[in-house]
């Protein structure tokens, strides 16, 4: 009997120390930074770590048979600030793995560290194919859109309706030059043409300068390469400058469902815009957003839902790995197909993008509106081998 129980108390005790090495601290622990405060709060901010949160309690709260915990920070789209918080996370704090990384500049910067710290970062708030290009990790990976498939969406889009003579209104960082970059060759290679471009700073709040030049450039369409705040208020003082009643178009490159209801339907009604996520798509889009908005007070747009998409394959694929170990966690991600509501039939290519269907959209006249949040029609799929750069063109050393 002796002998049994001394047996008994080796097996378990095995087996507890099997389970501390699968999973690493006895816990999952990740972080959501993002813009919480600044000129994309809304785009992403604390709704994206609600999105977070609703995942880890969609898969069980648990993964191997220990905790999952999500923790939260405000980059305030400065890398300085992204990149130490991003290290005093890895060093001291035992994050596994850090999401969302609204802002190109701060994703691009903690990707670098996580590369360098070999830790798992999934990139949805920023937009740079940089990510997935040169900047490319082994443990880097871009999942809710990216600068090419807004491109090809609504550059696309008005370059069919006519809209062949572009001026590019930018905001003045990584993520601006390469979506200013990607819709400019899409529209060049379409046989339209660029007469011009001017950047603006980060956050502006007065576009009348940069505005008075797309207007006096002649061209069809003016593109706002920007996002957040900056774009709302760009078509703001484009209204008072008359420059759509004057025939000239604005293309709201990233503009996202939180935009428009911050802008409303009056000003923003028309505009063409692409997203990977819309909430009254079907009905099990609905069945999200409705838990989404007891939440937030608001329905998600495609980094919200791209969020909570992130947070549950990652679990998913440490469960698979059977352990939280880096490498391991990595291959499983690349390997897994992503279905869930926001990446159905999803896959992870060698440079780490995640290839999914992309919607252009077209927002409502208000009296086309059937009820709060109705803000818009989709005008067409874009499928995801479409929408994203092949991989073997993107310049990621991944790819064989």
């Amino acid at each position: 009997m002796r002998k049994n129980i001394i047996a008994s108390l080796a097996f378990l005790l095995a087996g507890s120390t099997a389970a501390l090495a699968d999973a690493s601290d006895g816990k999952i622990k990740i972080g959501i930074l993002n813009d919480q405060s600044g000129v994309y709060a809304d785009f992403g901010g604390k709704s994206s770590y609600e999105a977070a949160k609703m995942a880890v309690e969609d898969f069980g709260g648990k993964v191997l048979d220990v905790p999952v915990e999500v923790v939260t920070a405000d980059h305030q789209n400065k890398p300085d600030i992204a990149s130490n918080i991003a290290r005093q996370w890895y060093d001291t704090e035992q994050v596994d793995a850090i999401m969302e990384l609204t802002t190109s500049s701060v994703a691009l910067a903690v990707q670098a560290i996580s590369k360098e710290k070999k830790k798992i970062d999934i990139v949805t708030g920023a937009a740079t194919t940089e990510l997935t290009g040169k900047q490319c990790s082994p443990y880097g990976f871009h999942w809710a859109y990216d600068t090419h498939s807004l491109a090809v969406g609504t550059g696309g889009a008005l370059v069919k309706q006519g809209g062949d003579s572009w001026f590019f209104l930018t905001a003045d960082y990584a993520f601006g030059y390469s979506l200013e970059e990607n819709t400019a060759n899409f529209v060049k290679e379409n046989g339209g043409t660029v007469v011009g471009s001017v950047r603006h700073p980060l956050a502006s709040t007065d576009f009348s300068s940069f505005l008075l030049q797309a207007q006096s450039s002649g061209a069809k369409v003016i593109g706002l390469a920007n996002a957040g705040l900056d774009t709302s208020n760009a078509i703001k003082q484009a209204s008072e400058f008359g420059i759509v009643q004057g025939g000239q178009r604005l293309a709201a490159l990233l503009f996202t469902l939180a935009e428009v209801h911050g802008l409303g339907l009056e000003a923003a009604q028309g505009l063409t815009l692409t997203e990977g996520f819309y909430w009254n798509r079907d009905d099990e889009s609905r069945a999200f957003a409705k838990r989404f908005f007891e939440r937030t007070g608001k329905m998600p747009n495609m980094i919200h839902t791209g969020t909570y998409s992130a947070v549950l394959q990652y679990l998913k694929a440490v469960q698979k790995a059977g352990t939280d170990e880096t490498e391991a966690v990595s291959k499983a991600l690349h390997e897994m197909p992503v279905d869930d509501v926001f990446g159905r039939g999803g896959t992870v290519a060698a440079n780490g993008r995640m290839i999914h269907d992309m919607y252009l959209l077209q927002v409502k006249k208000p009296a086309d509106s059937k009820e709060p949040w109705d803000y818009f029609d989709v005008l067409d799929t874009i499928p995801g081998k479409d929408a994203y750069l092949d991989p073997a063109k993107s310049g990621c050393d991944l790819v064989k």
